[in-house]
């Protein structure tokens, strides 16, 4: 084997006298000439209401959920900890929020 450096073969690309004034920057994008330049946000105002109302739902069902003490630090009292409001409203209001969301997310 020899120490000789291989031959690459050259490529050269030629442009037609259109495309031959412009930068090569433009030259790729003449077909979006006429698209506006302002973009177009993934969500509009309606999304945003729909989501700020999902986690305001969420965060009513957290408060639902916490708060509250023992009366007597000395006395267990079930009725306080295990509560319907604690128990059964907060997680159906948490889950209400969630859903929200998640319609918030996929409405058109």
């Amino acid at each position: 084997m020899s120490n000789k450096p291989s031959k690459k073969k050259k490529v050269v690309v030629s442009t037609t006298s259109k495309d031959a004034d412009r930068s090569p920057a433009t030259a790729r994008t003449r077909g979006s000439s006429t698209a506006s330049t302002q973009r177009e946000l993934t969500f509009n105002r309606d999304t945003y209401i729909w989501m700020g109302v999902g986690f305001a739902l969420v965060l009513i069902g957290m408060m639902l959920m916490s708060g509250g003490h023992m009366p007597n630090a000395d006395v267990w009292e079930e009725d306080i900890i295990y509560s319907f409001r604690r128990t059964v409203l907060a997680p159906i209001v948490i889950l209400a929020g969630l859903v929200v969301e998640v319609y918030a997310i996929f409405k058109k």
